[in-house]
């Protein structure tokens, strides 16, 4: 379901983007980032836990992740042509047992909470990112992983750059550069301390765990 907080993530992510990235995965494998995230969480340890992962594209995260140890996942995308390329690629891998997909804005859905929650490269996608960090947060029992843009010269270029073509070619959808500053402090706000933080040119991935014994 696509509702204001993401407003145009299903006609920015529509059946062709998701049929190329689906094409590109099985070719050169996960993202960086998505590499990232999951070897952070690996060296934690995921053996017997179960995964929330949000806005996870093609499945890159959940696959990395139930391959390492997690026993199940929900998958919560609010792309149905995300959601039909990773239950694709599940089946595929034999994996569609331990998935649950669903279509749906995790602001508003309604989903079990599990070990681990992630976000690859979710956070751009909001305008209201005290909404998305404190409800996806409130999911977490025990990891919170999340990648999102630094705040640079050069992003804020990239992302004025994106959001004028979208804008020229009459898409709803816009990409959102929030302080890190502001997401730290809303995490740290939902009960978490920080692990670990690495970073590429554009992106941040940053590692929590719960601490308010919740």
């Amino acid at each position: 379901m696509t509702c204001s907080p993401c407003s145009g993530c299903a006609e920015q992510f529509n059946q062709r983007v998701a049929a190329k990235d689906l094409r590109d995965y099985r070719k050169n494998g996960p993202k960086q980032t998505a590499v990232m995230l999951i070897d952070a969480l690996v060296t934690i340890g995921v053996g017997q836990m179960t995964l929330l992962d949000i806005g996870g594209g093609v499945g890159a995260v959940q696959h990395g992740l139930l391959d390492a140890g997690c026993i199940r996942a929900i998958a919560v995308d609010a792309s149905p042509a995300y959601v039909g390329a990773a239950r694709k690629e599940a089946v595929r891998r034999g994996l569609d047992s331990r998935i649950a997909f669903l279509v749906d804005d995790i602001v508003t859905a309604d989903v079990d909470a599990a070990d681990i929650v992630t976000l690859d490269r979710v956070v751009c996608c909001y305008a209201d990112v005290e909404a998305l960090i404190t409800r996806s947060a409130d999911h977490a029992l025990r990891l919170y992983g999340l990648v999102y843009p630094r705040l640079t010269r050069w992003t804020r270029l990239l992302f004025a750059a994106l959001n004028l073509t979208l804008r020229l070619r009459r898409h709803s959808f816009r990409a959102y550069l929030h302080a890190p500053c502001d997401i730290d402090r809303l995490i740290r706000q939902c009960g978490f301390a920080p692990l670990s933080s690495q970073e590429t040119m554009v992106w941040q991935v940053a590692l929590y765990k719960r601490v308010d014994g919740t």
